[in-house]
Order: C-alpha cells, then sequence, then structure tokens
C-alpha cells in the first residue's frame, strides 16, 4: 500500500506545513504533493471529495508525502471510511471531550489496541500482515474547535494514544461569539499550553504562509500554508482583476 507515516514528521521537532485541500481534485493532490509540504490534508468533512476521488488522491499523493483525511464526524464508520483509503494520519473534528477523544483514538486502532474494523480495498493490497503493520502506524489527530474543549483541553491532550491536537480557529472564534479578539488568542494559547504539557505536538489553521510562519514563532508546531479554494480564488481573482486593469 502506498504508505508514507506522519509519525516521523511529528517526531521531528521541525515545524509542519499543511496545504488543506476541498475541492476533491485528486489532480490538485498531486500538484500540492509535488510543493513538497510536511504534509496534505484532505477535508472530508467540508470539501467536495467522493470516495472515488478520495481513493485515487491517496494513490497519487501518498508515496511522496504523508496523506491526512479530516474525517467528517467522530464516528468508527467515518473514522474507518477515512483510514481506508489509505491515508497516514486521521483528523477527527469537533472533540469537546476526553471520552471523545479516546473514542477517536480506540476508532483509529485494530483490534486489541482498539475497535478499528479490518478491510478495505488499499490496506489489503499487501495482505493481512501489511495491513496491520501500517494500521499501527496511523497517527491520530483530533480537533478543538469549541469553547468546551478549550475548557476540556487539559483532559483532552493527556488521552493515551493522541498524536497530536489541531485548533480549528473558524469555529472556534464562532463557538466564542462575537467579542474581544485577544479572548481567541488566549483560548489557542490555552490548548498549546495543555499539548505542550503531554509533549504532544499543536497546531491552527492558518491561512496563509506568513500567517503560518507567525505561528510557528508562537510555539505552534503545525499550522496551514495554503488551501486550494484560497490558492484558486486568489489566483482568479489577481488574473481577472490584472487583465482588466488600465
Amino acid at each position: 500500500m502506498t504508505f508514507t507515516s506522519f509519525k516521523p514528521v511529528l517526531a521531528s521537532g521541525a515545524p509542519i506545513d499543511f496545504i488543506w485541500l476541498s475541492m476533491g481534485s485528486a489532480a490538485l493532490a498531486e500538484v500540492a504533493a509535488h510543493a513538497g509540504p510536511a504534509a496534505i490534508v484532505l477535508d472530508l468533512q467540508h470539501g467536495l471529495w467522493e470516495r472515488g476521488s478520495l481513493e485515487a488522491a491517496v494513490g497519487i499523493a501518498g508515496g511522496r508525502v504523508p496523506v491526512i483525511a479530516r474525517c467528517a464526524e467522530n464516528t468508527p464508520y467515518q473514522i474507518s471510511l477515512s483510514l481506508d483509503c489509505g491515508a497516514s494520519s486521521v483528523l477527527v473534528p469537533m472533540v469537546e471531550t476526553a471520552r471523545e477523544a479516546e473514542l477517536a483514538v480506540m476508532s483509529s486502532r485494530y483490534p486489541p489496541a482498539g475497535t478499528r474494523s479490518a478491510g478495505g480495498v488499499r490496506p489489503l493490497l499487501g495482505g493481512v500482515d501489511d495491513m496491520l503493520q501500517k494500521g499501527g502506524e496511523v497517527a491520530v489527530g483530533i480537533m478543538i474547535e469549541t469553547v468546551t474543549g478549550v475548557e476540556n483541553a487539559e483532559a483532552i491532550a493527556a488521552v493515551p494514544g493522541l498524536d497530536y491536537i489541531f485548533i480549528g480557529t473558524g469555529d472556534l472564534a464562532l463557538s466564542r461569539g462575537p467579542g474581544d479578539p485577544s479572548v481567541l488568542e488566549q483560548d489557542c494559547l490555552r490548548v498549546l499550553r495543555a499539548a505542550r504539557a503531554q509533549d504532544i505536538p499543536c497546531g491552527l489553521y492558518t491561512g496563509s504562509a506568513q500567517a503560518a510562519r507567525e505561528s510557528f514563532a508562537k510555539g505552534y508546531r503545525i499550522a496551514v500554508s495554503a488551501s486550494d479554494f484560497d490558492v484558486a480564488a486568489t489566483g482568479f481573482k489577481q488574473a481577472t482583476h490584472g487583465i482588466h486593469a488600465k
């Protein structure tokens, strides 16, 4: 099975830049992987990915860079679907409690360590032993995206088997509601401190390379340098304005 493990990247101590892909294009996944990020994220929660294009994207990009599947929800079925495509990591959204984090970890592991169902076309390409070996290399990440999640950050970070924490800044801002922007920053810093206390890499969603660099300077290990939607929208807008400029 085509598989580039994300665990050595997490263990390296180096900053980790994500390219975030939502448009459902395997061709764009190949282009993104060729750019050489630390990893690419396929967004199954809000993106346009269908099963065939998801499998194709992992097959094309997975041999070059780690592929992370941001699953649609924290359920055994959605986590299994995300990992059966051959992703080297699952990123589970909207985790608010330690119990929910435990369920995410358990759903990502084959028995006896967890409850993940064995199967999938790509995992079985190399046989059962290869499937089990690759399954043991899967990195489990969870997303803290609500005020409740922030309030439980210390307990969540202490869950055994958790490999990294990622802050969904957009949903967290919606959860917090209008107010002083510094409160949102303090929320993120609380999650960062909780993760660092457990020696777990922590990251957050940033919209540009500059914002990613700034987050690394603050101690975050993971950030998003680009997304396919933003790159396309910005590029098309610049081209259109440029052609009509006087």
